[in-house]
Order: structure tokens, then sequence, then C-alpha cells
């Protein structure tokens, strides 16, 4: 038993981080909105991003896997350029605007601590991540700040203590109802965007380059092809971060519905948000809070800024990775810090934080189909992935994922007046 358990850990890596990583701030700002808006009536959604985002993140590591190259390196290859740079604009902006977001949701869940003024605090966490992300090999301390991720189980804890009607909350999952109004509708499209962000395709993908290098496989021709049992590893460890994802989001979407709901508080700020953990942890709920807050923001910075930088240098042919120093990737790191800085500048505007955490789910919800589109048709040519293209299942599951995405979007214009 204990060597199958050491077996199976020794299989996740990429795929575990993207799922962590995607709990990031905006995320659970999400999510708890969602519950505190409209109670357990958004349950159901989280029944089908499972399958798809594991479709999703599993088609990105595969090509990432057989082509050796990151996703944006394969776009240039076999993409007209304009479709490429517009795919690539629309991943930095939609980055950039997470990265504010989340610099945004760790100064305003201090802020429940400690009274100091917001744009100091934006500073501090800025400076903060860009010393980590340039200086600290990311793999040394994501290893340490998934401890603080996993305050995000206190959803779970919450859930399971308070007096939660488990048979409404099967009803909701298995009879899906839909509000039609704009508010919900705008809430569906930010559901898929912060699970199905645009900026997990391309980490997945460049991390599983990256995993390869580490291995010593550091030319192209080295990386290339896939064997089988890679490719079952690979499977694993995406299907087991993306479970882990969903089953966080889907705690903390219901903790939400059934302590925030019910007295009719509608997460807009930071303590409106750490109100959902009260139940167990009471006079440290903020506490709790605060530090799931900044241990995901830490966490999922990097990815988001590192996964723009992956795209720009695979664009242009630059050195890149997190494995490098500065001194052999000064665009790689150029780019991670431009990012970062205009993510800073975003928040002087004076936005507020929640509803910034929002109206980023919203615009991933918007930029993701487009190039999900792009990546489905990499993942089919039979020229890049041979005999690992796209099965029937993986393009059934991308389809309807893609489906769904452009539907929510569709139905939010219907209903937007």
């Amino acid at each position: 038993m204990t060597k199958r358990v050491v077996a199976y850990l020794k299989k996740l890596g990429p795929g575990w981080i993207t799922g962590a990583a995607d709990d990031d701030p905006s995320g659970i700002g999400t999510y708890t909105y969602a519950g505190s808006r409209f109670g357990l009536a958004p349950l159901w959604t989280l029944l089908f991003t499972l399958p798809f985002m594991s479709a999703v993140q599993e088609m990105c590591a595969r090509i990432a896997q057989v082509s050796g190259r990151g996703l944006a390196a394969n776009m240039k290859k076999h993409m007209p350029r304009s479709v490429l740079a517009s795919i690539v604009l629309l991943l930095v902006f939609a980055n950039t605007v997470n990265i504010a977001a989340n610099i945004g949701a760790m100064a305003a869940a201090t802020q429940l601590l400690a009274p100091l003024p917001f744009f100091f605090l934006a500073i501090f966490f800025t400076v903060l991540t860009l010393v980590l992300e340039i200086f600290v090999s990311y793999k040394l301390y994501a290893r340490y700040l998934k401890f603080l991720t996993l305050c995000l189980l206190s959803y779970v804890v919450v859930a399971l203590i308070v007096t939660t009607d488990w048979m409404s909350v099967v009803s909701a999952i298995i009879m899906p109802t839909f509000s039609p109004s704009r508010d919900f509708f705008f809430i569906l499209v930010a559901i898929l965007g912060t699970t199905i962000s645009p900026y997990l395709f391309f980490w997945q993908a460049s991390s599983e380059v990256e995993e390869e290098i580490a291995l010593g496989r550091v030319t192209l021709l080295q990386r290339r092809g896939a064997s089988k049992e890679e490719i079952h590893d690979m499977r694993i460890d995406v299907i087991s971060g993306m479970l882990f994802s969903n089953v966080v989001a889907f705690f903390v979407m219901l903790t939400a519905a059934v302590v925030l709901f019910p007295g009719g508080i509608i997460v807009e700020t930071a303590e409106d948000a750490a109100m959902a953990l009260a139940p167990v942890a009471g006079p440290f709920a903020s506490l709790l809070f605060t530090v799931g807050i900044i241990g995901t923001g830490l966490l999922s910075i990097p990815v988001l800024a590192g996964s723009a930088s992956y795209a720009v240098s695979e664009v242009f042919g630059w050195k890149s990775g997190l494995y490098r120093k500065l001194r052999e990737a000064h665009g790689f790191y150029g780019v991670i810090t431009i990012a970062t800085l205009v993510g800073l500048m975003i928040n002087a505007i004076g936005v507020n934080p929640i509803q910034l955490l929002l109206w980023t789910a919203f615009i991933n919800g918007l930029v993701a189909p487009v190039i999900l589109t792009s990546i489905m048709i990499i993942g089919n040519n039979k020229k890049i992935m041979g005999k690992w293209r796209n099965g029937r299942l993986s393009n059934v599951l991308n389809g309807l994922t893609l489906t769904a995405m452009v539907l929510s979007i569709g139905f939010l214009v219907v209903f937007w007046d």
C-alpha cells in the first residue's frame, strides 16, 4: 500500500501544480460570490468543469510531451502569424488583469489583519512576487506555498459542520437550474473562465517541457515523442490536479451558499468573503482567509506571469524557463516584470478588488474559447501529434467545453438588457 502511494506521489508534477494554481484569489472570489449571490443554484457547473478542464489540460500536456515544444512555439510553426499574434495578445491582456486582481486581493485580505494603506500592501506583494520569481526557483518555494493553500480545506470543514441540506445539494447538482438574467450568465461565464483559464493551457505545456529538460532532454530532438507510460503518468497527474482544484472550488461555493446566502450577504469586500469561514474559525476567520489568499496568490502570480512570458518568448525565440538565471533569459524575465508591474498599476486606479476578481474571471471566459479552438487544431494535427493526436473522447470533451463556453457568452448577450 505504501509503495503504491509513493509511486502515485511521484507521478504528481505539472498537473498538480496547475490544479493548485487554478484556485487562485480570482477563483476563490468568483466561487464565493456565486454561492453568496445565487445559493446552491450554480453548483451544477462544477460537475461539468471537472471533465472539461481535465480534457483541456490533458490535451495541452500531451501536445508538449509529443512535440517537445510549448503551445506558442507550436502555433508559431503551424499557424498564420496574425492568428498567433492575436492569441498571445489576448493571453497577455487576460493574464495581466488577472495578476492585478490577485495582487489587489492579497492586499485587501491583509488589510483585515493590518490596517495599512492598500497601495502600500499592493507594492509589497508586487516586490515580493518579483523577487521570488526572478531570484528563487519556483519549484523550491512552491513546495512550501502549497502548505499555505491547505487553508482552503477549511471550506470543506465549514460545509461539513454547518447545517447543510444535503438532499438539496444533490438536487442542485443533478438538476441544473438557470436564472434567465444577465447576472446569472455573467457569473456562469466567470465560473467557466476562472476554472478553464487560458493561462493554465500555456503553463501546463511549458511546465511539461521544463520537466523534460530537468531530465536531461535539453534538445528538441531529445524531447520529441512520448512513450505510453509517459502519457499514462501525465494523465494521472493532470486528472489528480484537476480533481483537487474542482473539489476545493465546489466547497468554496457550497460554503458561501450555506453560510452567506441565507442571510442575504452578497460578497462585495474581502471582509464579506472571510465571513464564510466564521462557523469554523470564529474570530480567526480573517486570519484563515488572509493566509489562504496570500498562499494562493503567491503560488498563482508566477504561473500567470510565467505563462504569458513563455508564450511571448516562444514567439520571439528567446531563451525561457523559470529554471534559468536572470542573466540567461533577460527577455523572459523582462516580460514577467512588466506584466507584474502593470498589474500593480491597475490597482492604482482604485478598482474594488472583489469586483476586479470577478471581471478577471469574466475576461478569461471570453478569451478562453478563442485560444482553445487553436489548441484543438494542433491537438488534431497528425503531422505534429502522430499516433497521439486527439482521440474521439478528447475531441468530444473539448468540443463540449468549447460549446459550453460559447453558449454561456451567447446567453449573456441575449439577456444583457
